[in-house]
Parts: structure tokens; sequence; C-alpha cells
């Protein structure tokens, strides 16, 4: 006889283990500790025992859902710049005007850390309420020190006050701040030599990004990053090829980076480099959507090829404001051409992996976290299908 703290029994069962999608009728969950003992066929379940007992009645149940791409602190409103986009204003002439990130730096600098915290909760509690139970969070909204630790801590906060798992990472190279016009390189001295080593210091992040591209940072510049993010023991992603091909997805895998995102430029060679490496496609239809791309990420060869794809919101004030797993989904279906096992697995098992959480979470398998999402549906292919609806039945974090 096994004792358990609770089972979740008559479940229709997508473990997403591998990144298959293999449904198991008539399914047996049982966690301990916030951690699954058992998962699988009821019928081949050993004797369990628990202090609560949950009656699925055949609902689908999935690994709770992972947004691993988010810039989800930040002050202020970008809704002016709607506008702008439709009458058709591109990303560098708002970006050139002072508006995009710049306008979002302003803002968030001068928030507190209190504000920041308040203003983040209805966008994580929207992505909660679809059945996320892990939020990558991003600063570089900053750029400068005090600002940037300032985002990371209210980023951290987030996990005091809602039951979610969140991780941090540390964005200092997302823009040139107006302070250092023309002097690019200071600034990434700045990065290298005084942020990360202070970011490294209180540990406020799990891992650093940069944004690689023509309006962003050179490879070189990137480099420097990566190496500094090393040199304090922090894995490194990338935000690459979104506007033009920098190179920056085959500069991410040289240093094993968890994911490279966007990459809607990406060529044959950063395809096999990011394969090789095992760096995840983070992929980020939302903001292909918002801004009206019309190149899209190599899904096929990146299939073909075994990169594992992840699925995120990208939720930011300017050019992704998306808090909805659910329909990153169905647009990744829609305008990537994702079958529904890929877009599950973009957002369970191989976004666990783009953040380095796949030992912990992203399939149901015993000895990971229980962290589960229970729907209100009988077929996987109807989290993918419907638009502007919210099947979540029950969500379960950690076992709770």
């Amino acid at each position: 006889m096994t004792r358990c703290e609770t089972i979740w029994t008559a479940a229709r069962l997508a473990t997403m283990e591998g990144g298959r999608l293999k449904v198991i009728p008539d399914a047996v969950i049982a966690a301990q500790n916030g951690c699954i003992t058992y998962v699988g066929s009821a019928s081949e379940a050993p004797e369990l025992t628990a202090d609560r007992t949950v009656d699925c009645e055949g609902h689908l149940v999935t690994p709770g859902l992972i947004d691993c791409h988010t810039h989800l602190v930040f002050a202020g409103n970008r809704a002016a710049e709607h506008e702008m986009r439709r009458t058709g204003a591109t990303y560098e002439e708002i970006s050139r005007a002072g508006g995009g990130i710049r306008s979002t730096v302003a803002a968030t600098r001068a928030a507190s850390e209190d504000e920041l915290v308040a203003s983040a909760l209805p966008r994580l509690d929207a992505l909660i309420a679809e059945g996320a139970t892990t939020v990558e969070v991003k600063s570089g909204y900053g750029l400068e020190l005090e600002t940037e630790m300032r985002i990371l801590r209210a980023a951290r906060r987030l996990a005091d006050e809602r039951p979610v798992t969140i991780r941090t990472t540390f964005l200092g190279a997302h823009a040139l701040p107006a302070e250092f016009a023309g002097h690019a390189d200071d600034y990434i001295d700045l990065v290298t030599q005084d942020m990360i080593p202070a970011v490294a210091a209180e540990n406020l992040a799990d891992a650093v990004d940069a944004f690689c591209e023509n309006i962003g940072f050179s490879p070189a510049q990137t480099e420097r990053v990566f190496e500094a993010a090393a040199a304090h023991g922090l894995p490194v992603k990338l935000h690459a090829e979104q506007l033009s091909d920098q190179k920056g997805a085959s500069l991410a895998a040289v240093h094993g980076a968890l994911s490279a995102d966007h990459l809607e430029y990406l060529d044959d060679a950063g395809v096999a480099a990011m394969a090789k490496a095992g760096t995840v496609a983070t992929l980020l239809p939302g903001a292909f959507y918002f801004m009206r791309e019309t190149r899209k990420p190599p899904v096929a060869i990146l299939r073909e090829a075994g990169v594992p794809m992840a699925l995120a919101t990208d939720c930011n004030p300017g050019t992704s404001p998306l808090t909805s797993l659910l329909l990153a989904m169905n647009m990744g279906s829609v305008l990537f051409g994702l079958t529904v096992e890929e877009c599950l697995a973009g957002v369970t098992c191989n976004a666990a992996r783009a953040l380095g959480m796949g030992e912990n979470t992203g399939t149901l398998t015993a000895g990971k976290q229980c962290d589960m999402a229970i729907w209100n549906v009988g077929d996987p292919a109807e989290l993918v299908h419907a638009m502007g609806t919210n099947p979540l039945h029950a969500r379960i974090w950690r076992g709770r």
C-alpha cells in the first residue's frame, strides 16, 4: 500500500513524455510532497491510499502550461503605438522616433517595486487562469543597474503573491539607452562588468538574454554578454533573427544557449547549429501577428532537423500584448503550421527545456513536480482549435 496526499482518478491523460502526444484513458495520478509518485493506467497502478481523491470524470489532463518567454514586469502603456503600426510605421521607425522599448524604459524607471508588482499581477493572473504553472519573466526595461535589479526583484515577488513558479532572466542588453546613444560598446561594458556581476551576486536571475539585431546589439557585443554570463555561472538565451539574419542563433548554439527565440530569419546553418547544441527554438507567433510580419520561422526545416520547438506569448507592452498561451497555440498552428502535438509540446515539455527545467516539470512523469492542467475537453485538439474560450477545469501546482 502506497500512501499519497492526493490521487486523481478517471483522467484522460496526456503525459507529453518525449514530446509525444499519447493519451492514456482511465488514468491515475498520485502525488506526495508536491511531486508525482505514480502516473499511468488505473489497471496498472499499485495499491494507493490518499488523504484526498479527486474524480477527473474523464477530463483531459495535461502538464501545467509553461510560458517560457515573457516581459511581464513593466510600467506604462504603449497603446498609442497601435495606431502608428496600423498606418504603416515599422518597428524600427517607432523605435527611432523615441517610442518602443525606450518609452517603456522611461515609465519603468519611474515606477517603484511595489508598483511593478501590482501592474504585473493582472497579466500573470491571466496566464494562471489558462493553466500556466511556470512563467519566465525577463528584465530589460531598466537599462541601468538599479532599475534592472528592481524589475528582477519584482518578478521574484510574483511567486510570493501567486502559486506559480517564476523563472527570471536578466535582459540588460535589450536596447541601447538614450544616455549611451552612439556608444553601444560602452553600454555593453556596463552590462558585462557591472550589471551581470551584481545580478549574479544577489541571485536575481536564472539566465541571461540579449537582443541580437540590427536595431539591437551586434554578434560581437552579444558574445561579450554570453562570456560574462558564463563567468558567473548563468546559462544564456537569445532574441535572434527576428528582423534580420545576424547569425545570432548560431552564436547562441556555440555558447550552449538554452533557447534562441523569434527566428523568422533563421538560416539553414543556424538550424544545424541549434540541432547540434540542443538549443530550443522558441517561436513567438503573437509578435509575428501583432507586427504583421510576413516571413515565418522555418518550421519545416526545424522539424526535419529535430530541433525542439517551444511556444510562448512574448507578453510585452508594445509588440505582443498577449497573455494567453491557448491563443499562442492557436496562432502557432494557424500561422506557423505546427501540429497539435507540437503546440502542446511547445507549451509543456519543450518550454520547460527552454528554461533549463526539463528535469523538474513539463511532463507528467513520476518524480517531477505535480504541475497539471485539467480541461473540460476530451480531445487535445480542442485546446489548439478554439479561439477566445477557456476550457480550464482546474489547475494543480505542486500537488495543490
